[in-house]
């Protein structure tokens, strides 16, 4: 009887110990699960929101190759640049307490209609544009003879619900339609004109550099506000026309590498170091010369977005002065005031970096060559 009683409570002792190591164990499995999906809200699922900070300034010469440039430049031509995040939960927050970061939603960036991909492709053209334009304001200025190609029309997004978005992505570049070379955007549309929805026509285009055939159903285009009567038969792409700035002679021929940075806002810098090596005087003296702003082909300089973030980069990497697009009013009444939020930003601060107002290439040529030797 007395064995048994001990049995009896051996066996009690024995089951009160595996309950609660169940119990745990399933407690620890519940909290990391409630942990991962914490991690997960926090850190992976992405806001509608994207977050503008400081980037980075970076030295142009490297980017700029000249084969009969001239190598004298001893001080440093900069662009800048701003970073631009995908919003989380956590840097959601940090964005709404930071100073220097900014938050703006998606919708105020993107086109109607154009997608994160499409926002980047179109960034990457623009960049080019804005490299072409810098190449031509700088042969200008250097007095250097030049002439333009025309090198195709290349896809800056697709429509949705037309033949083009099945099989053209951003990026393609159009070589012909039909047996029509594609040269500028207007032969697109010459090689459509007559054609109806639900006609084929085959697209020739290059991906990767790589040349790829396509036939495509045409369909109704979406009438464009303003427009009235029968839609427009086509593949449904947005194309823009891309050239090329050919010196006459090939040794002062300009090749630009900019790696993955986009954006027109360099113009004026990249014109400025393109112009440094085209001339045998070394524009720099010494300094350490950061800025930003779109560049025309005559050399105007117009405004960009993001200048505050912009100053604290070129001031990070000891900037002596910073060129900013001058303050402009357009006709409608909006104010772009590049150079007052530099100054501003400058302030805030505390830099030592001098903020020079530009409003063309003329302008910075001239400050620089005030300036005395370093």
């Amino acid at each position: 009887m007395e064995n048994e009683d001990e049995n009896r409570i051996q066996t009690w002792s024995n089951d009160s110990y595996r309950y609660p190591r169940r119990s745990s164990t399933r407690r620890y499995l519940v909290s990391a699960l409630v942990g991962i999906v914490i991690i997960y809200l926090l850190f992976f699922v992405r806001l509608p929101f994207f977050i503008f900070m400081p980037g980075t300034a970076e030295e142009i010469k490297p980017m700029v190759t000249i084969p009969r440039g001239s190598d004298s430049e001893k001080g440093t031509l900069m662009l800048t640049t701003v970073r631009v995040a995908d919003a989380n939960m956590v840097n959601y927050l940090i964005g709404l307490v930071h100073p220097y970061e900014e938050i703006q939603p998606k919708t105020s960036v993107l086109r109607k209609g154009e997608s994160e991909q499409e926002y980047t492709q179109r960034q990457e053209y623009v960049m080019l544009t804005s490299q072409a334009s810098a190449i031509q304001a700088a042969y200008t200025h250097a007095k250097v003879p030049f002439h333009i190609n025309h090198e195709g029309v290349m896809v800056l997004q697709t429509l949705p619900g037309l033949s083009g978005e099945k099989v053209l992505k951003p990026g393609d570049v159009l070589l012909k339609a039909g047996e029509k070379d594609v040269k500028v955007a207007q032969d697109l549309l010459d090689a459509l004109k007559g054609k109806k929805a639900g006609e084929s026509i085959t697209i020739t285009y290059a991906r990767n550099k790589v040349e790829q055939q396509a036939s495509l159903a045409l369909g109704a285009l979406p009438l464009q506000e303003g427009e009235t009567g029968e839609p427009r038969a086509g593949i449904g792409v947005v194309p823009a026309d891309m050239q090329s700035v050919k010196s006459d002679q090939e040794d002062q021929q300009v090749s630009i590498k900019a790696g993955e940075i986009g954006g027109p806002s360099a113009g004026l810098m990249f014109s400025l170091e393109i112009f440094n090596q085209l001339v045998p005087e070394d524009i720099t003296k010494g300094y350490r010369i950061a800025g930003t702003g779109t560049i025309e082909t005559d050399g105007t300089v117009g405004p960009i977005g993001g200048i505050q973030h912009k100053i604290i980069a070129a001031d990070k990497e000891k900037a002596d002065f910073f060129f900013a697009p001058k303050d402009v009013t357009y006709k409608d009444g909006t104010k772009v005031t590049n150079y007052s939020d530099a100054v501003q930003r400058a302030k805030q601060i505390k830099t030592k970096m001098k903020i020079v107002e530009i409003g063309t290439m003329d302008d910075a040529l001239k400050y620089l060559a005030a300036l005395p030797p370093k």
